[in-house]
């Protein structure tokens, strides 16, 4: 496999342009948003909670979003709707294992257990059309 960020041009067509992330700790945020960025994605957007996700959303539908299933004192509920709804595909990052998840309509969703390796995150990147 090579390196993080040295994919051949054709293999960067299939990733997403614009990536939504939501996670409320911001050390696992920048995390993701440098994998995201390295991985070759071209826009990344941040948001903490559900109503900055939403805004996010309504302001423009990304591509492809990165839910963190436990936000704060809110679940990623409302979000994964949203998206769902405007077919947009997304994955959970989860510190829950699959069958502890919150949010059982959503369970065939890829989720990416924390901690999580960059590899992995890179993967569901690539696969994001089938998320």
């Amino acid at each position: 496999m090579e390196p993080i960020g040295k994919e051949p041009p054709a293999q960067a067509a299939q990733l997403p342009a614009d990536v939504l992330i939501v996670e409320d700790d911001l050390i696992i945020a920048m995390d993701l948003e440098e994998i995201v960025q390295r991985v070759g994605v071209k826009l990344t957007r941040t948001a903490t909670s559900v109503a900055q996700a939403l805004e996010l959303i309504a302001e423009t539908p990304p591509q492809f979003a990165l839910l963190d299933v436990g936000l704060r004192d809110e679940t990623s509920l409302a979000i994964a709707d949203r998206l769902d709804a405007l077919s947009v595909p997304f994955a959970f990052l989860t510190g829950y294992g699959a069958r502890a998840m919150p949010l059982p309509r959503f369970l065939e969703r890829p989720k990416l257990a924390k901690p999580f390796a960059a590899v992995d995150v890179e993967a569901v990147l690539r696969d994001w059309q089938k998320s």
